[in-house]
């Protein structure tokens, strides 16, 4: 008889588990992470994009690459850089700081500039951009490379990172 309420309970047991391990998967559907235009929502403190695309190893451009850090209060850190495969006439980085407008569900740009270097391989820019707190920010940069033009392009963005 002891044997039997015990290979019931077991029973129940097994059923029981099987049940709550079922439910758990609907629950991690509803925890999935947004993506608005190829980036996610995050709450991470950086993001780092790159150029993934085949143009980013041509002749000149070899790859692209930027980055959007917290840098305090209502600021964040934009970083982009772009390297070429030898020393060409011209590099060039756009840069474009983005904020997620959740009224109509895409990005915005608050703000953007442009570095160039003349006779060289790579080239780096960065900025502290104030921004208003409450929104998801990202960076996109728009590499350029090559002796004449049309020169070679590729780009690279960051997922958004929420700024208090």
């Amino acid at each position: 008889m002891k044997k039997r309420i015990l290979s019931i309970l077991s029973s129940l047991a097994v059923c029981c588990m099987i049940v709550t391990v079922s439910v758990n998967p609907t629950e991690a559907s509803e925890t999935e992470i947004k993506m608005v235009d190829g980036s996610y929502l995050t709450t991470e403190d950086s993001s780092t994009g790159y150029s993934t695309d085949g143009k980013a190893r041509g002749v000149y451009l070899m790859t692209g690459d930027c980055t959007i850090s917290k840098a305090g209060r209502g600021k964040v850190y934009a970083y982009a850089s772009t390297t070429a495969n030898k020393e060409v006439k011209h590099i060039a980085t756009l840069v474009f700081v983005d904020q997620y407008l959740e009224e109509v569900d895409e990005w915005g740009q608050v703000a953007s500039w442009v570095e160039q270097v003349e006779n060289d391989i790579y080239m780096s820019t960065a900025r502290t951009v104030y921004v208003e707190g409450g929104y998801y920010y990202r960076v996109r940069a728009h590499h350029i490379a090559g002796d004449e033009y049309p020169y070679e392009e590729t780009a690279s963005v960051t997922n958004g990172i929420f700024i208090n």
